[in-house]
């Protein structure tokens, strides 16, 4: 019997009503969403626009405000990046994010210090978010833009965007959220308007791998002074040039309308299996990472005494396949830059593993895991 799979902060499976979206437009309504002149690509810029609004719905923004990308990666570089020429026009060259935010966050404000910002980074408690008086504290008036992931990728710690949002009122500077983690799952929060620029990912809830977008809210008239990072075809507004993958958009609009539609039932069972873990677990003594009164339904990031990640993820390896970090670092084998951040050192954060599940998890035999983890203490 093949192992449960338990990382699903790193992608998730597709949804079996997304995968027959993305069929139908992958292999019978295949049409360029550029072409004028006949049906099919009529019908591909019909399902094209439904996905806008599909997405948009779920935060709460316009059709023309969604922006369609390859990923929250490509979406976070955007949102960065394309403020550069705004900021260095506007004499605004000051970032500020915190140490706990996504490589495809860190890294890009890293090419705007290349490119003479000055980037605050600022620290998070031990429970694993950042205080918003640390924000209200390091703006300035030449803060072009504040980003703060609103779920973290490796704790599920919520971070404090709504209060986050109401420190930033009345100053101009743009507030961006990378909610890979967080969007579709935790919804209320990001309609909330003040929040400027949002990035998602499509397999991080239920589509295919390849899609994303980012979400650009207009203040009155004005949108987000964007420029993009590379040019050809004036596609998404002269964005994101290319021809649109009308299969992979339709795929992100029908699993960002089940997200709505499917919520209660799919927390409910992700409460459900994080309830099962916890009792079983609790005989081994485990510790968690994050304030747990503020971490999502669907992950624990946990360590047990005397054992280490590796030996962990090795003994168990038959039964679940977890993590012990993001998936975007993991081959770098250094300690969690997250974990250290609230305070580990790397012995401590070499100890933790990421367990990650959702609504299409199969039954866990979480006893066995267990007793598995037993024996080895």
């Amino acid at each position: 019997m093949p192992s449960v799979y338990l990382d699903c902060n790193a992608t998730t499976p597709i949804d079996p009503e997304v995968r027959e979206i993305f069929l139908q437009f992958l292999d019978i309504e295949f049409g360029n969403e550029g072409s004028r002149t006949h049906e099919f690509g009529a019908k591909a810029k019909q399902a094209v626009q439904k996905a806008r609004d599909q997405v948009a719905l779920v935060v709460g923004a316009k059709r023309d405000e969604v922006i369609f990308t390859s990923g929250a990666t490509e979406s976070n570089n955007l949102a960065i990046l394309g403020l550069s020429a705004a900021g260095h026009e506007l004499g605004k060259r000051h970032i500020i994010t915190t140490s706990i935010e996504h490589k495809a966050i860190l890294e890009p404000c890293d090419a705007l210090i290349r490119d003479g910002f000055e980037v605050t980074r600022l620290p998070v408690t031990g429970g694993g978010y950042v205080d918003p008086n640390a924000i209200k504290e390091a703006l300035r008036p030449d803060t072009l833009l504040v980003s703060v992931m609103q779920v973290n990728n490796e704790t599920g710690v919520r971070q404090p965007l709504l209060e986050i949002a109401e420190v930033l009122e009345g100053h101009p500077a743009y507030l961006h959220t990378d909610a890979a983690q967080g969007f579709g799952k935790d919804i209320e929060e990001l309609r909330n308007p003040r929040i400027d620029l949002i990035s998602i990912s499509g397999h991080k809830i239920f589509a295919p791998k390849g899609i994303g977008a980012l979400i650009m809210r207009r203040r009155g008239y004005d949108r987000p002074p964007l420029k993009p990072l590379f040019f050809g075809g004036g596609q998404e507004r002269g964005l994101r040039p290319g021809t649109l993958p009308v299969a992979l958009i339709a795929a992100l609009g029908k699993a960002s309308e089940l997200s709505i539609r499917d919520q209660d039932k799919r927390q409910k069972k992700c409460r459900e299996v994080r309830n099962n873990a916890l009792e079983a677990l609790k005989m081994l003594n485990p510790v968690f990472a994050g304030d747990q009164s503020l971490v999502v339904d669907h992950v624990l990031n946990i360590a047990f005494p005397n054992l280490d990640s590796e030996a962990l993820m090795v003994a168990v390896k038959d039964l679940i396949a977890i993590s012990n970090g993001s998936a975007c670092t993991s081959s770098s084998y250094t300690p969690s830059h997250v974990l250290r951040a609230m305070g580990m050192n790397d012995e401590q954060a070499n100890a933790y593993v990421r367990i990650s599940w959702c609504h299409l998890t199969p039954e866990v035999n979480w006893q066995g895991v267990a007793d598995r983890l037993a024996d080895l203490q």
